[in-house]
């Protein structure tokens, strides 16, 4: 792995793929490459992203989608670009699968509705802003266009083909944005149930051999943040803990081997 790449970001990695493309190429790939990144968190180092959850992605998909092949190809072409590049351990891209016959016939007739996002009220403020600062952007990339098309040489008007190629990349993450507020169901604390672990949840496990106390609190992995200690419910730990109690047992497959935890608390 090229060393270079240890702590490159999904979006850098994704800003680099695309920038090695052709501009046709890249208007193409803009808004699929983008909504991959924003599934996993912009900031999530590339490294760190793992078979299983790539796996994972094409459930995220709508399969009522016609270009739902072409979506994931750009995607894949993306995965594929960042392993030749060595900024991957392994080819990411193998494990991007679409759902075929029987599967995807079953996928189709269960979600008769937009799959419901999980979001903390937290998670939800900051894609709110989020996305009024998108708008800003658009505003102002939109009024660069209009001064640039008043150059009457469109042949090689340089700034007018960078304003579209901005908005275009600005309107695919406004769809994105906007598509994620739609669909999400905020997670209070009056929501809970039961002591098992879920999204939202805090959780202190215990190192059955080290001894040591980890906190964590289980997120969607549109709002993962390790300095507040905020995981993906796909990640390892995340997906070994979802579902579980106080005084369970828990295992995660590392790198490094197995890894026992204690389930200790569980609160939101």
């Amino acid at each position: 792995m090229n060393g270079n790449s240890q702590n490159m970001s999904l979006d850098e990695a994704a800003a680099r793929f695309l920038a090695s493309l052709a501009p046709g190429e890249r208007g193409t790939s803009q808004a699929e490459v983008s909504r991959f990144v924003r599934w996993y968190g912009r900031q999530r180092e590339l490294v760190r992203l793992t078979a299983p959850e790539v796996a994972s992605y094409a459930g995220h998909l709508s399969l009522s989608d016609t270009d739902y092949k072409k979506k994931l190809g750009l995607v894949h072409a993306f995965l594929a670009y960042a392993w030749k590049e060595g900024w991957t351990g392994s080819n990411l891209a193998a494990h991007l699968k679409s759902k075929t016959g029987k599967a995807m016939v079953q996928h189709l007739r269960s979600r008769t509705s937009p799959e419901a996002i999980p979001l903390t009220e937290t998670g939800y403020a900051a894609l709110e802003v989020e996305l009024a600062t998108l708008k800003d952007k658009r505003a102002e990339c939109i009024a660069e266009m209009n001064r640039a098309a008043a150059d009457k040489d469109f042949r090689e008007n340089a700034p007018l083909a960078a304003a579209r190629e901005q908005r275009s990349h600005l309107e695919g993450q406004i769809r994105e944005l906007e598509e994620t507020l739609k669909s999400a169901v905020l997670i209070s604390g009056k929501q809970r149930s039961s002591q098992k672990a879920g999204i939202g949840d805090s959780v202190t496990l215990l190192d059955l051999a080290s001894g040591a106390e980890l906190h964590y609190t289980m997120v969607n992995s549109r709002e993962v943040d390790p300095a507040r200690g905020w995981i993906s419910s796909a990640s390892p730990i995340g997906q070994a803990v979802i579902g579980h109690s106080p005084g369970e047992v828990v295992e995660v497959i590392a790198p490094a081997g197995r890894q026992r935890y204690r389930i200790e608390r569980v609160g939101r």
